[in-house]
């Protein structure tokens, strides 16, 4: 890392955030933008783009002009494990339902924390299954599977 960056472990951060934010920015030019008053479906996704491009920007002159931390090491095994457990919940909702997507999702991500317990992983899974059964199915009547059709042979579902 070069001398004039005085603080790495921001100047990292922002340009992830520039990178993200400018390529969320392509990626959507192609919806069209309308006007504030009128909104059409690439107006959020753009402003939200551009902000997160402006912090991730703004991160990186801060770390030109003060002193911070280093970078540390990648840890790969937390990395992985937590992607993992986003892709799979991804995979799982529609044909397993949201219990099956969340169990998997929570106890594989959990195992990425070093203080990691079954008790409060099984605490995590109850909360958030029914926040989530809340929310989603009940009161934004969301057509999300609490229990998807993999378990209807089992007369889940």
């Amino acid at each position: 890392m070069p001398s004039f960056i005085r603080s790495p472990k921001d100047f990292i951060s922002g340009l992830l955030f520039l990178i993200i934010g400018l390529a969320a920015m392509a990626l959507g030019s192609d919806y069209p933008m309308g006007k504030a008053i009128r909104m059409g479906p690439g107006y959020y996704p753009m402003v939200l783009s551009g902000l997160l491009a402006i912090v991730g920007l703004a991160c990186m002159l801060k770390a030109l002009a003060t002193r911070g931390p280093s970078l540390e090491p990648v840890h790969l095994k937390p990395l992985l494990l937590v992607t993992v457990s986003v892709v799979l919940f991804g995979l799982l909702l529609r044909h397993a339902g949201m219990v099956a997507a969340l169990a998997v999702s929570i106890y594989l991500s959990s195992l990425a924390s070093s203080r990691f317990t079954f008790k409060a992983a099984t605490i995590t899974f109850v909360l958030l299954t029914l926040f989530c059964w809340g929310v989603f199915i009940k009161a934004l009547s969301l057509p999300i599977p609490l229990v998807g059709p993999w378990f209807s042979a089992l007369g889940l579902s």
